[in-house]
């Protein structure tokens, strides 16, 4: 994570995100993994990989190039510098459970926990 910035800030607050990879999209260098959710990342952040903060954006079942919502919650991965955002629909909310079954078609290669407010 980056050590300047705390992305836990970001809980519970309307949160603007650019999808670069929509729900259903393939990685852009490793085929194989297809995005089962859209995902996209904050436009004028960077995260602890110098790369824009990503975001998963969970709640929606069609692809979007762009949605704006409450972050929920922040998946920090303890063995790497790229925490993501989870963002969703305003009244909307997800357990861990099933926040880890959503994103677990990236995130199955990472240890972290799941920060709340």
């Amino acid at each position: 994570m980056n050590p300047v910035f705390d992305f836990r800030l970001f809980l519970g607050k309307d949160v603007l995100v650019r999808i670069d990879r929509p729900k259903g999209s393939k990685h852009p260098t490793c085929p194989d993994l297809c995005y089962t959710v859209n995902y996209g990342y904050v436009p004028d952040t960077i995260s602890g990989d110098g790369e824009e903060l990503d975001a998963y954006i969970l709640g929606i079942d069609t692809p979007l190039k762009e949605f704006k919502g409450i972050c929920i919650a922040v998946i920090h991965r303890t063995d790497d510098d790229d925490d993501k955002l989870v963002i969703a629909p305003s009244g909307m909310n997800f357990t861990d459970e099933e926040i880890r079954a959503q994103t677990n078609f990236q995130e199955q290669y990472f240890k972290s926990v799941i920060w709340r407010k």
